[in-house]
């Protein structure tokens, strides 16, 4: 973290004093420390360069310009101009942050050119009055923590809730507001039309801070959340053992918008698992399951990057072996839920509301604090053995069995599906036994329940059109919306050895 550089100006013996105690006084406490060094010109060594030279080039380095006006107005140069003078008009024409801090009651006998500074002052900010050093120490202390509250480096309220430091309607994407919207009047008969206004739709979904985007508003609609929230991201690794081993043999950093960041790594964990295909007894596509059935996987995916703790310098990790899918996101549980009550039912405490709102509405996650209780219910389902759940090294921990490798059988799989299972099967096989006749790249996608596009693309066209076993309907023109994929006879004798 850059330290921010406190320059302190005033006449120098008038405030000796008053400088000395300010410097101390923010050189020892325990918050203000941690982004503050101070310049004070007592503390310089010899040096061969012109006091007002060394002034005016302080200023220009520093965050922060506090400055102390009392009676004296300082000693005068070739322009009759003191330093104290010299500095506040340096750090106006440079646009810093200025603090003016004023000593004594209006009434106060001072030389006139002193008052003309006052008032010049008065005119551009608000300065504060003190008589004493702990009235000029509690209102120095209250200016700089209001300055780091609204840039961000501390923070007061809850996270998602609190102005994002920096950031500007322009970074946040109409067309990802747009899906929300169309999804939400979908999925929940969301009241908001789509082409609403960006900072119309953040009010309604109070992710708005003093007419700034909170951060609940750039990890859900930004262009690119990560240039603010850098940890925001989700690590997914994939191990063929049981252990943490390098190297490391599929390693993805996925960023984007929390609806991004639990498409990418739901898709990573499917793309990885095991798949078997069973017969067309009962429709024309051949069932597809998996060792962990996917709505398992979403759930816990996205109840991760949803109740995490956005303050950590972690990041959500998801790591499939090849007996387990360990899910591992920074924070704890509230003080009102245990690892135990997770087990029973129990109400809704999510970590980040304002981020949980929207996750709702487009319906990745419910509300009513089901989550690891449809997980369980869907891990004994399948044959599963229940979700694990702890707490380490500051992390909230989910683990998964597999299916497969524990050697547990689906009960619903009946005897004539059996003989045709296929232990282990490549995304190229799955996505030909999906394809009917024709079909279009969204129709595919969408009988995969794959939702990132360009990992489908990556992992399955591509591939898939590579090895030749599909082949575009319109191959002169692939990028038409006319386009679709059908088996070539390669394709189609895989298909019926399958």
């Amino acid at each position: 973290m850059k330290r921010l550089i406190i320059f302190i100006s005033s006449v120098q013996k008038e405030f000796a004093e008053e400088r000395k105690s300010l410097f101390e006084f923010i050189s020892g406490d325990a918050l203000l420390r941690r982004f503050f060094d101070i310049f004070m010109f007592e503390n310089l060594p010899a040096i061969d360069r012109k006091a007002d030279e060394v002034y005016l080039d302080e200023v220009k380095h520093c965050d922060i310009y506090i400055s102390l006006f009392g009676e004296q107005y300082g000693s005068e140069d070739d322009e009759r101009l003191s330093p104290t003078q010299r500095e506040f008009e340096e750090a106006t024409r440079l646009s810093k942050t200025r603090f003016v801090f004023v000593k004594g009651s209006s009434s106060v006998v001072r030389h006139p050119k002193m008052e003309k500074l006052i008032s010049i002052a008065g005119k551009q900010l608000v300065r504060r009055r003190f008589s004493s050093q702990p009235e000029l120490n509690a209102a120095v202390y209250a200016a700089l923590v209001q300055y780091l509250e609204d840039k961000g480096s501390i923070i007061t309220g809850p996270f998602d809730a609190s102005a994002c430091p920096d950031a500007t309607l322009e970074d946040i994407s109409s067309e990802k507001i747009n899906w929300f919207i169309a999804r939400a009047r979908s999925a929940r008969e969301y009241a908001l039309h789509e082409n609403i206004s960006v900072s119309d739709a953040l009010k309604h979904l109070n992710l708005m801070d003093r007419e700034i985007p909170s951060n609940a508003a750039i990890l859900l609609f930004g262009k690119s959340p990560q240039r603010f929230l850098i940890t925001s991201e989700v690590k997914c690794l994939h191990f063929h053992g049981t252990e943490i081993q390098k190297p490391i043999p599929s390693y993805q950093v996925y960023k984007g918008t929390v609806f991004d960041l639990v498409d990418q790594s739901v898709d990573f964990v499917m793309s990885k698992l095991s798949r078997s295909v069973g017969t067309r007894d009962q429709g024309p596509e051949a069932p597809v399951q998996y060792d962990i059935p996917q709505a398992v996987v979403a759930e816990g995916i996205v109840n991760a990057i949803a109740h995490r703790d956005y303050t950590s310098n972690a990041s959500v990790q998801v790591m499939l072996f090849a007996d387990r899918l360990e899910i591992w996101n920074p924070g704890g549980l509230p003080p009102s839920l245990s690892l135990e009550s997770l087990r029973k039912p129990h109400a809704s405490h999510p970590a980040n509301p304002l981020i949980a709102e929207p996750l709702f509405l487009a319906k990745y996650i419910e509300k009513a604090g089901t989550g690891t209780l449809d997980m369980i219910q869907l891990c004994k389902k399948y044959g599963l053995k229940e979700p694990e759940f702890r707490l380490e090294d500051g992390s909230f921990v989910l683990i998964l069995r597999r299916k497969n490798e524990v050697g547990e059988v689906t009960p619903e799989v009946t005897p004539e599906v059996t003989p045709e299972v296929t232990p282990e099967v490549t995304p190229e096989v799955i996505l030909i036994n999906t394809i009917v006749d024709e079909m279009t790249r969204k129709e595919l996608q969408d009988a995969l329940s794959l939702k990132d596009d360009e990992h489908f693309r990556k992992h399955y066209l591509l591939p898939a059109l590579e090895s030749g076993i599909i082949e575009m309907t319109i191959p002169d023109k692939p990028t038409s919306r006319m386009q679709k994929y059908r088996l070539t006879e390669k394709g189609r004798e895989l298909k019926r050895q399958k």
